[in-house]
C-alpha cells in the first residue's frame, strides 16, 4: 500500500514504519432519532509509548458538525482545518450551510489528492442539517460511507460489538448517548491503546453541537461501570 522513499541515502519502508503508529485510538459515533452522539478517548499513542493523555481527537467543524480524528493526529488536524476553513467561506459565500455530505466529499477529495502518498487519518464525519442526521465514515483512501453507527480506531472491534447489540435507529437521544458511552468503557477495558477519558459530544436541532461536561461523563461512567 505505501511507497518507499528514499531518506539520507537509505530506503525506507513506509509500511513498516507506519505500522505501529496506525494502532491506536477508539472513535464511535451513533445516529440517533433527531442527531447524533460521537466520543473518543483522550490517549495519543506512538507506537508503545503513551504519547499524550490529553488528546482532542473531536473537533467541532461548524455549530451543527464535527469530526474525530484516528491515524496520525498531525494530517487528521490538517484534513479538519481545512474543512473548518472551506465550510465558513462557503457560508459567507453562498449565505447557507454546507452540507454534512459535502463535508465529507471535501475530506475525500483531500486525501485522494494526495496520491501515490498518503494522509494517514481515519474520519468520522458527523451532524445534522435539512437533510436530516449524518454519520459518514471517511477511510485513508478517501472512500466515504454513510452509517447508522460505526467506530474507528484498535479499540473499534470491541466498541462496535457492544453498539450492534444496543443499537436501535429510534432511539433517545439519552439512549444514545449511555450505548456510545457502553461502548467506549469497553473499548477502554479491552484495548490497551485506548484510555485516559471519554469525550463525548451531541449535536440535534435544538442546540447543535453541545459537548458533555467531564462531570456528566464521569456521572453516566460510574453507572454504565457498575
Amino acid at each position: 500500500m505505501y511507497r518507499n522513499i528514499e531518506m539520507e541515502g537509505r530506503s525506507i519502508d513506509l509500511s513498516k514504519e507506519l505500522k505501529g503508529l496506525l494502532k491506536g485510538t477508539t472513535t464511535l459515533g451513533v445516529k440517533f432519532e433527531n442527531g447524533v452522539v460521537i466520543a473518543s478517548d483522550k490517549r495519543a499513542t506512538s507506537g508503545t509509548f503513551v504519547a499524550s493523555k490529553r488528546a482532542v481527537k473531536m473537533l467541532k467543524l461548524t455549530d451543527y458538525a464535527v469530526a474525530t480524528i484516528s491515524g496520525l493526529v498531525a494530517d487528521g488536524q490538517y484534513l479538519v482545518n481545512q474543512i473548518i476553513a472551506t465550510a465558513e467561506l462557503y457560508r459567507l459565500d453562498a449565505e447557507r450551510s454546507l452540507k454534512i455530505r459535502g463535508m465529507a466529499k471535501l475530506l475525500s477529495i483531500l486525501l485522494r489528492n494526495y496520491r501515490p502518498y498518503y494522509l494517514m487519518a481515519h474520519l468520522i464525519v458527523g451532524g445534522i442539517d435539512g437533510e436530516g442526521s449524518h454519520l459518514f465514515n471517511v477511510d485513508f483512501f478517501g472512500t466515504i460511507t454513510e452509517e447508522d453507527y460505526l467506530a474507528t480506531g484498535s479499540g473499534s472491534p470491541v466498541a462496535i460489538s457492544v453498539i450492534e447489540e444496543g443499537y436501535s435507529p429510534k432511539m433517545s437521544k439519552e439512549k444514545a448517548i449511555r450505548l456510545v458511552l457502553s461502548g467506549m468503557i469497553a473499548a477502554l477495558s479491552r484495548d490497551s491503546a485506548t484510555g485516559d477519558g471519554i469525550d463525548v459530544v451531541v449535536v440535534d436541532k435544538e442546540k447543535g453541537v453541545t459537548f458533555l461536561s467531564k462531570e456528566d461523563v464521569s456521572i453516566l461512567w460510574k453507572e454504565l461501570s457498575k
